[in-house]
């Protein structure tokens, strides 16, 4: 985390799940794993998110179950720290300070009070030398704890966490990196070596990539890059070591997992395929196929009820005894590149962006959750290496969301550029997009940029397109020529160019009423109306890379940036330069809902960030090294509810949220430290019933059931006074119903018990009886006078006073008489009065 003033810069949803492999509950409830900063609890059975457990400062690098307390987990991280965790209600427990980069983690139940961890050698972060090391975690009552008492149990391993297993509990450990299996006895203090070759006879790479310990057995599991996987045996005796081998998978198997029991044996690669092989009888095996991307991790839970696969995709799927698909966790997806731009749908507030090959995601900030995948490409993708398929390069929403247009391609070695552009509109009872118009092949070269007018009282909709043929294209929608049933659809309105040049990037006024479209060095001005070309700019030299109009009132500029490190802003009604100045800026984009702009400015390695008005010289902000490498993905997201910040650095955040994408593909945002505070005090004052997940469904009913016990606490104490009171038998009801029944006596031991708990006491019931028949024969008295009325008022006036006024306590008696005269009925003193 980064601190600016009253501004940080801070990871917002996004992160990865599937950096390391996600640890399972013994009760199978809870699903456990990695998250950027945090570690996140997910319920195996909505998927939804139950808790966030912050306190690390850098990535958390492994989660491993605390073997004496299956409610407690241990996680690790780059910060050098160990965090003890009680999962179940988000609670910090002990921090244990290691004092080196920590990248995984692991736990044995036959090492009590022992952790081992892997760290560099070096204690550098950038060293390439790794060794795993124990750690005593001293028995101490501070929440911060420095544990100092470490030692190395191996030395030169990997740093992949699925490359070191244990095995019989831990008394063994087996370790592989490169061509070298290492297996180390924790008694006789003792390992052994079991080298390959490099290549096999066949050409097979015997490189390791993983491995698995059998529970009971002696029995490793190796996994190699040519998809073999190796059973050895006998290893406790260098010479007289055996192994078989299995082979399904056609690339380098990924992961490798024994169930519980050890019957079966668990393997992932790049098929997405989840292959069960038999043990003992590994001719049999059972598949899961089509699980969506290659598998990275798989877990299984300790009672073998679930498994979990982590994949390629930033997904994790939880698995019923391998049979069927029973949940997905989906966090955002991110390849290698973004190669379209950040936005976000102005209807479901989501960021939208290509993740899946052929899908547009469209991702909850707000909750960190994939809300849906939309199929642009709709074709089948291939896993294989060096075909060429469609691609979704290009997107771009309207104004209302109605509308939302995309471009793929395909380049294949010795064709031509294979492009689309389609058209989706928003459909309201399925409330997600359908493709309304697709037109083949819009430009004879690639598309370089695309954008919607963006004004919201403009009658018609148009889209823009650019091309490298040197013309960009004005499409329009249409109504229905021929027939009603026929929908809109979308036609070429327009096609420009100017002297043959390429052009690069174009840009809507605020008002809709001018298109700026760049081509290399000149930024030529356009008429939407009359489609005139009005004006061009074309000083200082170099090609320009970006494009933006300001907003409200500072409408009347348009800013551009070149190739020659320059960013100029040009006053329209005077179709001159109004100020320019030298900045290598990577990324310019203006907030919708403001004045502000912001630039990226890459320098010496690290981007720098500027936030101002193009009306003032001064900047509003500026935070040098907002992160390493180059920012060139960005987007403004409005805000839900308007922030009141009277700080004059951080007022640019009042109305949207800044988002950006770094070079290593995190998705990072800018947030005040008040910001912060509000949430963590919304947060602790949110109170979840223990034994029910917190999802957004139980929050609601939670908020509705305050309401509910508030108003039925209310009419309780008005009327506690005339109400008899309940039998205690409420407290051993609870009990009753809280105890595990395999604990609990015979049913007819409980009966009798049970039933007099419901009773209410014999004495009680013909009191109560009596006051009723003394209650119906006082109603037939009418002989009664105006002054004896009167006197008989006066006094139960007198009467009730004393009760709220005396010191002493009424008896049970005076009690019940209260309760009587409240209830004559004083209905005939109206007759004696008429009379």
């Amino acid at each position: 985390m980064v601190e600016h003033g009253d501004i940080r810069v801070v990871h917002r949803g996004g992160s990865k799940i599937n950096f390391r492999g996600p640890v399972i509950s013994n009760d199978s409830s809870f699903l456990l794993c990695a998250s950027g900063e945090c570690v996140k609890v997910f319920s195996t059975s909505t998927e939804e998110c139950i808790h966030d457990l912050r306190g690390h400062t850098d990535l958390v690098t492994g989660v491993v179950l605390k073997p004496s307390n299956h409610l407690q987990v241990y996680s690790c991280s780059a910060d050098g720290t160990v965090r003890l965790w009680d999962f179940t209600d988000g609670i910090l427990i002990k921090t244990y300070v290691i004092g080196y980069p920590i990248y995984s983690i692991y736990a044995s139940a036959n090492h009590e009070g022992v952790i081992f961890i892997v760290t560099p050698t070096l204690s550098d972060k950038r060293s390439e030398l790794f060794q795993l090391v124990a750690v005593h975690l001293p028995q101490s009552g501070d929440q911060l704890v420095e544990a100092r008492e470490l030692s190395a149990v191996l030395s030169d391993i990997s740093s992949n966490p699925a490359a070191i297993a244990f095995g019989r509990g831990g008394e063994f450990i087996a370790s592989a990196k490169g061509l070298q299996l290492e297996v180390y006895f924790f008694k006789k203090q003792k390992s052994y070596r079991f080298p390959l070759k490099e290549d096999n006879k066949k050409g097979g790479k015997n490189t390791y990539t993983c491995v698995a310990c059998h529970p009971q057995d002696d029995c490793i599991a190796t996994g190699h890059e040519d998809g073999k996987i190796r059973l050895w045996r006998n290893f406790n005796h260098k010479k007289e070591y055996t192994y078989s081998t299995l082979h399904w998978h056609h690339s380098a198997v990924s992961s490798l997992r024994f169930t519980p029991e050890g019957t079966n044996l668990l393997s992932g690669g790049v098929e997405s395929v989840l292959v069960q092989w038999r043990y003992n009888q590994e001719s049999q095996k059972d598949f899961l196929p089509r699980l969506g991307a290659a598998i990275t991790h798989i877990t299984v839970s300790p009672d073998g009820a679930l498994f979990c696969t982590s994949h390629s995709d930033n997904k994790i799927t939880v698995i019923q005894s391998c049979v069927k698909v029973s949940a997905v966790i989906q966090g955002l997806v991110k390849g290698e590149s973004v190669r379209t731009d950040l936005m976000v749908d102005p209807r479901s507030k989501a960021m939208v962006l290509n993740g899946r090959p052929g899908h547009l995601q469209f991702y909850s900030l707000q909750r960190d959750k994939l809300l849906y995948n939309l199929d642009i490409v709709q074709q089948e993708y291939i896993h294989e290496s060096g075909l060429q398929q469609f691609e979704v390069v290009k997107a771009a929403f309207d104004t209302s969301g109605n509308w939302l247009a995309t471009v793929e391609e395909r380049k294949q070695k010795d064709a031509e550029l294979e492009l689309n552009l389609k058209l989706w509109a928003f459909d309201e009872q399925t409330q997600s997009f359908v493709l309304n118009t697709t037109i083949s092949a819009p430009h004879e070269a690639r598309i370089t940029a695309m954008s919607f007018c963006h004004s919201a009282d403009s009658q018609t909709t148009m889209l823009v397109s650019s091309s490298k043929d040197g013309h960009f294209k004005a499409w329009q929608l249409a109504a229905p020529a021929h027939t009603e049933d026929e929908g809109p659809s979308w036609l070429c309105d327009f096609v420009g160019a100017y002297h043959a040049l390429v052009p690069e990037c174009c840009s809507f006024s605020a008002d809709g009423s001018l298109l700026a479209v760049s081509f290399q060095e000149v930024v030529t001005v356009w008429s939407l109306s009359s489609w005139e070309l009005l004006t061009t700019l074309s000083q200082p030299p170099g090609a320009i890379r970006d494009l933006c109009f300001g907003r409200l009132s500072c409408s009347k500029y348009l800013l551009g940036t070149t190739a020659n490190n320059l960013l100029c802003c040009w006053n329209l009604l005077t179709c001159s330069l109004e100020w320019s100045t030298s900045m290598d800026i990577s990324l310019l984009l203006a907030d919708p809902l403001s004045e502000n702009m912001a630039a990226f400015c890459c320098q010496a390695g690290c981007t720098d960030l500027f936030v101002f008005k193009p009306n003032e010289p001064r900047p509003l902000f500026s935070h040098k090294a907002v992160c390493s490498g180059k920012v060139t993905r960005a987007v403004f997201s409005p805000r839900e509810e308007i922030l009141e910040s009277c700080e004059e650095t951080s007022q640019w955040l009042n109305h949207s949220q800044l988002y950006f994408l770094t070079q290593y593909m995190d998705l990072m945002t800018f947030t005040t430290k008040a910001e912060e505070d509000k949430l963590m005090a919304s947060s602790k004052q949110l109170v979840i019933d223990d034994s029910v997940a917190m999802t957004p469904f139980y929050l609601l009913l939670g908020k509705h059931r305050q309401q509910q016990q508030q108003e039925n606490q209310d009419a309780l104490s008005s009327l506690s006074a005339e109400r008899t009171p309940l039998p205690q038998g409420s407290v051993a009801i609870k009990e009753l119903l809280q105890t595990p029944a395999h604990v609990l006596p015979s049913t007819s031991f409980l009966c009798s018990m049970f039933v007099q708990s419901l009773l209410i006491s014999v004495t009680d019931s013909r009191e109560e009886t009596k006051h009723a028949e003394e209650a119906m024969e006082s109603e037939n008295e009418e002989e009664d006078s105006e002054g004896e009325m009167e006197s008989s008022t006066s006094r139960f006036e007198e009467v009730s006073l004393a009760t709220e006024t005396a010191t002493p306590p009424l008896t049970k008696a005076q009690v019940k008489e209260l309760r009587r005269v409240k209830k004559l009925d004083h209905s005939w003193l109206a007759g004696v009065l008429d009379s």
